[in-house]
């Protein structure tokens, strides 16, 4: 189970990674002066394929742990909540201020899915597309955690 798990996990991270080097010159142009319509439109798409990702992660480990998936419109939220929980199946995936921190691009995605793009602003997404990576490697130190204990090779 641990070790299929690793496996669905590496491979979504992989994916991650694999946004990177697409958007870099991006990233470093709008470090300095603000993205035009079109770039702006571009990191909407990113930052929705960047939660994704992690909501991959953490639909695979929901599912491979055999804990319940919610229902309803806020099945979102409570999947992102629940990886901050212990369940009967496993520890905390997350720590809660990781998981505040992954909201926020929760919330943008939501927003991307159900708003028009003109109506996108880069001082509300400046942060998220700028934090991408650190976030990331945050996430992933949590993930070898959370990964290494389940299998018994952590502490």
């Amino acid at each position: 189970m641990w070790d299929n798990l690793r496996e669905q996990v590496t491979l979504e991270r992989r994916q991650l990674h694999r946004l990177f080097p697409v958007y870099r010159p991006l990233l470093a142009k709008c470090a300095v002066s603000p993205p035009n319509e079109i770039e702006l439109h571009a990191f909407a798409a990113m930052l929705h394929s960047f939660y994704n990702g992690f909501e991959n992660i953490f639909k695979r480990i929901t599912l491979e742990l055999g804990d319940p998936m919610s229902g309803g419109e806020s099945w979102h939220k409570d999947l992102l909540d629940g990886m901050t929980e212990t369940t009967r199946n496993r520890k905390p995936v997350l720590s809660p201020e990781l998981r505040s921190q992954l909201k926020e691009y929760m919330e943008f995605r939501h927003v991307f899915r159900h708003a028009y793009t003109f109506n996108l602003r880069w001082d509300r997404m400046k942060n998220l597309v700028l934090s991408c990576e650190e976030t990331l490697q945050l996430v992933e130190s949590e993930l070898d955690r959370f990964i290494e204990a389940g299998t018994g090779r952590g502490q």
